[in-house]
């Protein structure tokens, strides 16, 4: 029997309401010793006094709820102790049940690992609740939400037990070869391992979508030194967040902020203006920028608008399709800005005054949202471990739909590619062969989930 665990599973610190969770084989008994009385009904609320079983001193008036095994959050029997948030009243309801035979201190994770292990979450739903208690922006929010709710381990639940069934004609076809099977058994399979081929060749193109979604866009600010790209950081970011000065390459390093656009979590970086510079250090910064743009989903280019010429050529080489381009100093241009530039619409602004900021802001949501926004078909992979066992699948089903070039020895190596495209699937929702993985996805829950 799994040892019995008790945590605080709600936020740390002064709060009016504090839940202590108690799961595993003695909860019951646990809950009956600090209250001195029967426990409630399952599934029920019942305020009472709680008691230190050892003084007998009284520790606490709570709200108490008893879930009787499997119907609970871990599968076992849990206690849930809704008390006040001091922490006096905290730290002696912990006290008594660390003095409890057969209790001690749950590990970080470790309630919502139980959950697993029960059957109560597939691992996607686990990374769902992670997710869902980091999400700072409401497009977050809606994307944690569903997975924890299991939209994406349905998706992926749903094409392993297809899989599983036309392995199973497949197998058929194989061990009962002279027996009356319907003579179209092998076209039935073909054709739907190509549809499922098809469906999971699109849940691949999505532009890595979920992913972006879960971790932030990546924006780059870059350009030539002076041209006022930290004083554009924080006017979007609203605070003082990097160190401006006039003096020509203040800043040295990447540095970054965590904003929202538009409900969807951008991770902006203010970097080293670009110039040819005999500074090592000012090298160093400028390499770092430049490593920094080509791996950001997103460029803002800033032009000096104060310069002669406005557009540098170190600046000019990072135009791309990930590009916006603006020129700053819109109040002190030396020469008018161009509407366009090599194709590429042209922003004029001032960070000074204000000029054009509004339609920045506007322009960065729109292409911020365009990398974020998911298929309204379904939901989208949200970890580089879901897209690499879909590329496995994905690469199975292709073999075994080429298995005249690919398997030229028989079909036993086409059953193979169908049960190798399963296991990967499985592997997503912990359904198979996990164990590896467990670890590195409960290590960063918080204590008490």
């Amino acid at each position: 029997m799994a040892e019995t665990i008790y945590a605080l599973a709600s936020g740390s610190g002064r709060a009016g309401v504090a839940v202590v969770r108690v799961s595993g084989g003695q909860a019951g008994p646990a809950l009956g010793a600090l209250m001195q009385k029967a426990l409630p009904k399952p599934r029920t609320t019942k305020l009472c006094r709680l008691f230190d079983p050892k003084t007998h001193q009284p520790l606490d008036d709570a709200l108490v709820l008893w879930f009787v095994a499997p119907a609970s959050f871990t599968g076992e029997d849990v206690a849930e102790l809704h008390i006040h948030g001091g922490p006096a009243v905290i730290d002696g309801v912990l006290a008594a049940l660390s003095g409890l035979e057969g209790l001690r201190l749950a590990e970080p994770g470790e309630f919502t690992r139980r959950a697993f292990e029960s059957g109560k979450l597939d691992l996607t739903q686990v990374e769902g609740l992670a997710d869902l208690i980091e999400a700072e922006t409401e497009a977050q929010h809606k994307q944690a939400l569903l997975q924890s709710e299991g939209a994406l381990g349905a998706l992926y639940d749903g094409w392993r037990e297809r899989l599983v069934r036309a392995l199973a004609h497949f197998e058929a076809e194989l061990d009962f070869s002279d027996e009356e099977l319907p003579a179209d058994l092998h076209a039935q399979v073909t054709q739907g391992v190509r549809e499922l081929h098809g469906a999971v060749l699109a849940h691949l193109k999505d532009g890595r979508q979920g992913e972006r979604l879960r971790a932030g866009v990546r924006l780059a600010i870059v350009g030539p030194p002076n041209a006022g790209k930290s004083s554009l950081m924080n006017a979007l970011a609203q605070r003082e967040a990097v160190i401006v000065s006039d003096r020509a390459g203040t800043t040295r390093d990447v540095v970054e902020i965590h904003m929202n656009l538009g409900g969807f979590p951008v991770l902006v970086a203010d970097t080293a203006g670009l110039r040819e510079s005999g500074d090592q250090i000012e090298q160093e910064g400028v390499r770092r920028a430049r490593a920094w743009a080509d791996s950001a989903d997103l460029k803002l280019v800033v032009f000096d608008g104060a310069a002669d010429p406005v557009f540098d050529d170190e600046s000019l080489k990072l135009l791309d399709d990930r590009t916006l381009v603006a020129v700053n100093k819109a109040d002190v241009l030396v020469v008018q800005a161009p509407d366009n530039l090599s194709g590429f619409p042209v922003l004029a602004l001032s960070v000074k005054s204000g000029q054009g900021l509004d339609d920045l802001l506007q322009q960065l949501t729109v292409r911020v949202g365009e990398r974020c926004r998911t298929s309204s078909e379904g939901p989208a992979p949200t970890r580089a471990r879901h897209r690499e066992s879909l590329q496995r699948t994905q690469q199975a089903l292709e073999r075994f739909l080429n298995r005249d070039v690919v398997h030229p020895m028989g079909s036993e190596l086409e059953a193979e590619d169908l049960r190798m495209a399963a296991r990967e699937l499985g592997r997503i929702t912990g359904r198979v062969d996990v164990e590896d993985l467990l670890d590195v996805i409960f290590r960063d829950f918080c204590l008490g989930k």
